[in-house]
């Protein structure tokens, strides 16, 4: 029984930090007709959470990305390539499933949404 016990332990351990993976999802207003879509990929350092917004040509670093596991609520800020700033505060769901998502609010330049992302 130990050494199920242990077996369990290890094998939680080894997924890591909560926000590392490929997130994807969108963002809109509620009444928008058409979303935007989302990719993100976060990534712990052992120190911080450091992640890119929209991989590839027009990828960019995220500025920070904070997550409170006191109640799972994290905290993103960014920019998109042509330098509208971005920022998301969202909360942790599914924390026990490897798909987990997070859902909040986005904002981006002046406009603001919803948003929700899901792990790949």
């Amino acid at each position: 029984m130990g050494s199920v016990v242990a077996m369990g332990g290890l094998l939680l351990a080894q997924e890591g930090h909560p926000l590392t993976g490929s997130w994807h999802g969108e963002w809109g207003a509620a009444t928008a007709k058409a979303k935007t879509p989302i990719v993100m990929f976060l990534k712990w350092n052992n120190k911080s959470v450091e992640g890119t917004l929209n991989p590839g040509k027009n990828g960019t670093p995220l500025k920070s990305v904070t997550l409170n596991p006191a109640d799972w609520t994290v905290h993103i800020e960014g920019a998109t390539k042509d330098g509208q700033a971005v920022s998301a505060d969202g909360k942790l769901g599914d924390i026990g499933s490897y798909n987990r998502t997070i859902t909040g609010t986005w904002t981006q330049g002046k406009s603001k949404g919803n948003f929700q992302l899901k792990r790949d």
